[in-house]
């Protein structure tokens, strides 16, 4: 039986076009893989927000995650208004508030539209600025505490210990962020005493707005003298 040849395809000239195409695939070193071009992706910070308005309003700790989250989420450095109109509550959410103002340099704009007591007093002396009607309440009294009925005396006694460090440590804070004398602070601590927005204005720690006198949003956009913009 003849053997059966392989069969073979008939030869095609290459065209000198498509031989050095080849040559060149031979030489070339292999391509490493690469994304496909397309539209080009930017991060870009998300834009300041400025001129922030923030109520300060009811019992602070009721309220207390609520406002800690507000200031939080304001951008470093940044100015806004804080409408304060609160009869206070925990001494730690008024501390933390203006721990924030000023850990996080909020150039914060304080009004007193009503009531600013107690512990509410605190982030409203840590604002850069502070402004009151003259019809303005703040009461100022030393730090109170409580305890459950079941409290155990050693954790009474440790209580009273506590406070009592911390009731001169807030004084000492307070008449730093103000600034006041300690010794004129204590007369209005001690007992305690509801100061008036025109009181405050009186002994130069806050500035005036009166709600029937020119243009309003003037008076609270004006810098007092002896202060610039930051």
């Amino acid at each position: 039986m003849p053997s059966r040849r392989p069969s073979r395809s008939p030869l095609i000239p290459r065209s000198p076009r498509r031989a050095r195409q080849e040559e060149e695939e031979v030489e070339r070193p292999p391509h490493r893989l690469s994304a496909a071009p397309g539209p080009g992706i930017a991060f870009e910070p998300p834009p300041r927000k400025s001129g922030w308005e923030i109520a300060l309003s009811g019992d602070l700790t009721d309220r207390q995650a609520e406002l800690m989250d507000a200031l939080i989420e304001l951008p470093r450095g940044s100015a806004g208004t804080i409408w304060f109109d609160s009869p206070g509550g925990s001494v730690y959410t008024g501390l933390a508030m203006a721990s924030v103002l000023r850990l996080r340099g909020l150039r914060a704009t304080a009004i007193v539209a009503g009531e600013c007591s107690s512990a509410a007093i605190l982030p409203f002396a840590a604002c850069e600025r502070r402004l009151v009607t003259r019809h303005a309440t703040l009461l100022f009294h030393p730090v109170r505490w409580h305890s459950e009925e079941d409290v155990k005396r050693e954790e009474a006694v440790e209580w009273a210990r506590h406070f009592d460090y911390m009731e001169r440590d807030i004084d000492d804070l307070l008449s730093k962020l103000l600034p006041m004398n300690r010794e004129a602070l204590e007369k209005w601590t001690r007992p305690g005493k509801f100061v008036t927005g025109a009181e405050l204005v009186k002994v130069g720690l806050a500035e005036t707005v009166d709600l029937f006198s020119g243009d309003l949003w003037g008076q609270m956009k004006a810098v007092p003298r002896g202060r610039s913009k930051r």
